[in-house]
């Protein structure tokens, strides 16, 4: 068949938990740069696609567009082998089946989340120098902004609550991607659960490491700040509001939603 039983994903998750407990720290860092960036272009792209959508095609099949081409970044992730915090979630498994060790996952979820935000502001810097932002008249842009500074003025526990949605459906389809055996298979696994929390409008702590850096630095544009006619409402997009307000909430909920 196409995919392993469960009982063999299960023992696959722990072999694949523990190797990654093992890393190299230096190996690890450099893997969940590489994720950090992944998730990035999936959010750069899912922006420059859907930016004016919704006045075409409606809010709704827009988030399921989002959702669709936003899933290409844990494609990436999963296929070309990177260090993802969310997915790293999962070798919780290990340690509870007596076969992996505590401190040790510790160690991968600190420096790969540390990696992983690096490597988000990495594309940050690439994306905002590329000027892509400009394009319809500073729509993507705009667009950009709108985005971050929703982000920022959620509620604690809504973030958190929406945390845990989204990393439920993350670790579903890193399983889902691991029970298939071909590379087909793997593709749909990822794309079905990501589509599915991104349509939802749940929060993903790495991909947040993109969108709200981004936003700081759009908010410096007065062209970008009045095509979004944000101007003077964006006294909650700061750095403060960033941690405080979206990712620790949002973490501590991908942390649940994902063990």
């Amino acid at each position: 068949s196409g995919f392993y039983s469960l009982a063999e994903i299960a023992r696959k998750m722990v072999r694949i938990g523990k190797a990654k407990a093992d890393l190299s720290t230096s190996r690890m860092f450099l893997l969940g740069i590489l994720a950090g960036a992944f998730i990035g272009f999936g959010s750069e792209l899912a922006i420059m696609i859907t930016h004016d959508m919704p006045r075409y095609l409606g809010v709704g099949f827009t988030k399921f567009m989002f959702g669709s081409v936003f899933s290409v970044g844990l494609m990436l992730v999963i296929i070309a082998g990177a260090e993802l915090f969310t997915g790293n979630n999962l070798i919780l498994i290990g340690v509870l089946s007596r076969e992996g060790n505590l401190g040790k996952m510790f160690r991968n979820w600190f420096w790969v989340y540390v990696a992983n935000f690096l490597g988000s502001l990495l594309l940050v810097w690439v994306m905002f120098g590329t000027g892509l932002w400009k394009i319809g008249n500073f729509a993507v842009g705009a667009e950009a902004l709108i985005i971050a500074s929703e982000k920022v003025n959620l509620g604690w526990w809504e973030a958190f609550a929406r945390g845990i949605g989204c990393n439920w459906l993350v670790c579903l389809a890193v399983w889902i991607a691991t029970a298939s055996k071909d590379i087909t298979g793997k593709i749909f696994g990822i794309y079905f659960p990501v589509m599915a929390f991104v349509a939802s409008g749940f929060e993903h702590c790495v991909a947040n490491m993109y969108f709200i850096p981004m936003g700081l630095l759009l908010k410096e544009d007065t062209t970008v700040v009045a095509t979004a006619g944000l101007a003077g409402k964006l006294s909650n997009l700061t750095l403060q509001r960033f941690f405080v307000n979206n990712l620790i909430p949002v973490t501590l909920g991908n942390i649940i939603g994902g063990s």
